[in-house]
């Protein structure tokens, strides 16, 4: 069987004439929750060359692998999709330069009045704001689906939402003011900087613009925002997930690298979850999120005095550019983007915890 085999291997290192009991200890493995193994299990169990109880080992350090997990898988998400954004970002908020181009045009013509560069302006910022953004928001949201299921006796698919939704909320607010200077740099224009780094962008934001409160210029439409579209992301990649380790366990699904008791979904299986979870998600949020920029953006706007509430400047850009062209522009760019990150973020985030024995 696919599941034994795993801890079968490592037993059959003693030699035949081992005793028989000593193999009972393969299945006393330490879970995921720390739980500990059974107090008579055999040090060889609990790995070489170690006399600690293996509970404590695993329990130990359990919310810094798990932050790191989300961290990594936050960073190379983004990563891939970071020239996406930066034109993302560009159409989003009309820049003069590029507001005549489409997703593609404005692709190919960054590199040439920018550099190639051009295209990862801002992204030092948003490798500073996602490793704890991603960080936060993984664990968060496996704090959050456990307390639900235990404390509220919600269980099901919908505390997936919920904790999704509850996540995705707190890992925005601990970083929203990251998220700021990195929309403030990567709008700047080669030629025509206003902020010389991450540093500065912090001075200026912080004398110029009313103190601490002008980090937090449009975090209301981003938590509104960021309710559905991280419910909606970790409920479908959840429920994609369940349902297809439950109907199809050997087509889709292989034993955990760390633990072969549980199984996983396959790479190519977990990046297309993924993949329709970020599309979905996206589509419901999306005229949220081109509020939010145009607010974070502020002062750097001419029109900034009409977008200085969310339903304010909602109301302004479908007065001055409908649907299609405002609440919804850049939305197929949009997609282009979503899909591939949310895939690397959530195949990367299961690799993670393979690797750091969190199954």
């Amino acid at each position: 069987m696919a599941r034994r085999g795993g801890p079968a291997v490592t037993a059959g290192a003693a030699p035949s004439s081992a005793p028989a009991p000593r193999r009972g200890t393969v299945h006393c493995p330490l879970s995921a929750r720390g739980s500990p193994a059974l107090p008579m299990a055999s040090p060889a169990a609990a790995g070489p060359g170690t006399a600690l109880a293996p509970g404590a080992a695993h329990r130990d350090f359990y919310w810094l692998r798990s932050f790191i997990a989300g961290g990594v898988a936050g960073c190379c998400a983004k990563t891939t999709t970071a020239p996406l954004d930066r034109v993302k970002i560009l159409l989003q908020a009309h820049n003069h330069h590029y507001k005549h181009l489409g997703v593609f045009s404005t692709l190919c013509a960054v590199p040439k009045k920018e550099g190639y560069l051009g295209l990862y302006k801002g992204n030092g910022a948003m490798m500073i704001r996602i490793f704890p953004y991603g960080a936060i928001q993984f664990m968060a949201f496996d704090r959050y689906k456990k307390v639900i299921k235990k404390q509220l006796g919600i269980s099901g698919h919908v505390h997936r939402l919920m904790a999704g939704s509850m996540a995705g909320i707190t890992a925005v607010i601990c970083t929203y003011p990251l998220d700021m200077v990195r929309v403030r740099l990567a709008f700047q224009v080669k030629g025509e900087h206003k902020y010389m780094g991450i540093i500065h962008a912090f001075k200026m934001i912080y004398t110029k613009e009313g103190g601490f409160s002008g980090f937090y210029r449009g975090l209301m439409p981003t938590v509104v925002g960021m309710a559905p579209y991280a419910g909606f992301s970790f409920f479908t990649f959840g429920t994609l997930k369940s349902i297809g380790l439950a109907q199809a366990p050997n087509l889709l699904g292989r034993p955990s690298l760390d633990n072969p008791d549980v199984l996983v979904l396959k790479t190519h299986v977990n990046l297309l979850c993924g993949g329709i979870a970020g599309a979905i998600a996206q589509t419901i949020s999306y005229p949220l999120d081109v509020t939010r920029r145009r607010m974070q953006l502020g002062a750097v706007l001419p029109d900034s005095e009409k977008c200085l509430t969310m339903v304010q400047t909602l109301k302004y850009v479908y007065r001055q550019h409908g649907i299609r062209r405002g609440l919804y522009r850049g939305l197929s760019l949009n997609y282009i983007r979503c899909i591939p990150s949310q895939a690397v973020a959530f195949t990367t985030y299961e690799l993670m915890k393979q690797f750091l024995h969190l199954n």
